[in-house]
């Protein structure tokens, strides 16, 4: 078995008891971090457990970085030996918004070499919806040896995303909502607008009115049309902080289309040099 972009709630459980299986709760909110942890304590898949954004997934800013860099490889694989996840272990992640946060533990999984990692599509509202219980029961896992093996090419910094802009040699897809990417309203970030040269694709138009993914199809359609004649593993992915930008990257990945790169400090990390250029508009 080996799920690599999306397992459906009853696929996943059938399975959930298995020793191979690890589940890990991603939920979140930017306005309020704690909530995602109080939500696993109130009620989560069994046997899950919880990855913080913030605390586990990604690495305190310095003064030029995003919101939230990228972890440092050695140890996040602690971490993720310390949850029971080791080199042959299948790892599933969920949370309740589409995959927006669950995203990025599938995306670092998959950068630090795991190939066997899957996001439950529709996360905890498809597992209610299809009569599945929570659990209030605290995970038990024994720790695991995890090897890390970070492949660089999966993203791409600032200083060559601006070269490649130059010279028309990237798609730059900004997956935060239109009114944020046009300028016009910015909850987050201290300046509004977007890098130029980007277009706009929301990760949840990845979805469908239940939260779950499109069809692999209809999908791929899609997001080969955004490559606008560039080869799929040219788009650069971005957001507000290159969190949700894994989603577009999930979205890739099943659609069965090369995956692209990430760029994780976008627009938070973008917008520390004044003398980057901002665009409004469209």
């Amino acid at each position: 078995m080996k799920w690599r972009t999306l397992v459906s709630p009853a696929e996943l459980a059938a399975r959930i008891d298995e020793p191979e299986i690890l589940v890990v709760d991603c939920r979140f909110d930017l306005a309020h971090p704690r909530i995602g942890l109080q939500a696993y304590a109130e009620g989560h898949l069994p046997r899950a457990v919880y990855a913080d954004l913030e605390a586990d997934l990604s690495a305190e800013p310095g003064p030029l970085d995003g919101r939230h860099p990228l972890p440092d490889p050695d140890e996040l694989a602690r971490k993720l030996g310390g949850w029971g996840i080791g080199d042959g272990t299948q790892v599933v992640a969920y949370d309740d918004a589409g995959g927006a946060w669950a995203g990025r533990l599938w995306w670092l999984l998959r950068w630090l070499g795991h190939e066997r990692v899957a996001v439950l599509d529709g996360g905890v509202p498809a597992w209610i919806a299809e009569g599945y219980a929570l659990s209030r029961e605290e995970a038990a896992r024994s720790p695991r040896s995890f090897t890390p093996s970070p492949d660089s090419a999966m993203m791409i910094d600032v200083a060559t995303l601006a070269q490649e802009l130059e010279r028309g040699a990237c798609r730059l897809v900004d997956v935060r909502a239109a009114a944020r990417f046009r300028g016009e309203q910015e909850p987050i970030d201290p300046v509004a607008g977007h890098v130029p040269g980007a277009v706009n694709r929301p990760f949840a138009e990845n979805l469908d009115p239940s939260g779950r993914f499109l069809p692999a199809v209809q999908l791929a359609g899609a997001l080969q049309e955004l490559c606008a004649g560039l080869a799929p593993e040219r788009v650069v992915a971005m957001c507000g902080s290159g969190v949700t930008a894994c989603h577009l990257l999930l979205a890739m990945a099943h659609a069965g289309l090369p995956v692209g790169r990430l760029y994780p400090g976008s627009w938070s990390e973008w917008i520390r040099d004044p003398r980057r250029s901002v665009a409004v508009g469209e």
